[in-house]
This record gives C-alpha cells, structure tokens and sequence, in this order.
C-alpha cells in the first residue's frame, strides 16, 4: 500500500476491531440479563468443530500460498515479495472462516 492510503486504512481496521467489540460485548451482557446460559455442551461441540476445521482450513491455504510463493520464485523467476499481505488474508481466513463454520453447524443441528 502507499503510505497516503496506509494510515486512513489502519484507522478503519482499528474502528472495525473496536466496532465488533462493542457488539460482542453488548450481545453477552444482553444474553446474561436474559438468564441464558452463557456455554452449554451443544455450543461447546459446535465451538470445537467450527474450531477444527477453521484450523485446517487456515493451515492449507497458508501451505498452498508458500507453495505458490515458491514455485513462482524457484521455477518461473518472480521477485521475492513481502508476506505481511498474505498473512493479514491468512488471519481473515481463519476468523471468518470460523465465524461461518461455528453459524452453519449451530443450524444444521447435532448431526
């Protein structure tokens, strides 16, 4: 990124970071003044499943962009660039996809 983009994009990364604090925050005081449980052992699994295959999806694409990476530098001469990009879409691949995961398995059921 340019250095005139970088410090306006850093600050909606950290009012997005602060923003989805304030909402999980607000959905857990909202759930403990309603007398819900905060975890019982349906969430638990569906937290553990969503977990596992968020981990297994977030290691492969990492492993599948090194080896893309190398690849290209080895075999087809591409410039050796910086990995701080692909390591913020592989933190986004891990968070969302376990975000996802974690929504489908609570619809889909104990199956």
């Amino acid at each position: 990124m340019t250095t005139s983009v970088w410090p306006i994009v850093s600050v909606g990364i950290a009012a997005l970071i602060v923003l989805v604090g304030i909402l999980v925050a607000w959905k857990k005081y909202k759930d403990r003044k309603s007398g819900f449980p905060a975890q019982d052992e349906r969430t638990q699994k569906i937290n553990g499943k969503a977990a596992t295959y968020a981990l297994y999806i977030g290691s492969y694409s990492i492993l599948a962009f090194l080896g893309i990476q190398l690849i290209g530098i080895e075999f087809f001469g591409l410039p050796d660039n910086d990995a701080g990009y692909p390591l913020i879409a592989a933190l986004l691949v891990y968070n969302l996809s376990f975000l996802v995961l974690r929504w489908l398995l609570g619809r889909k059921g104990d199956n």
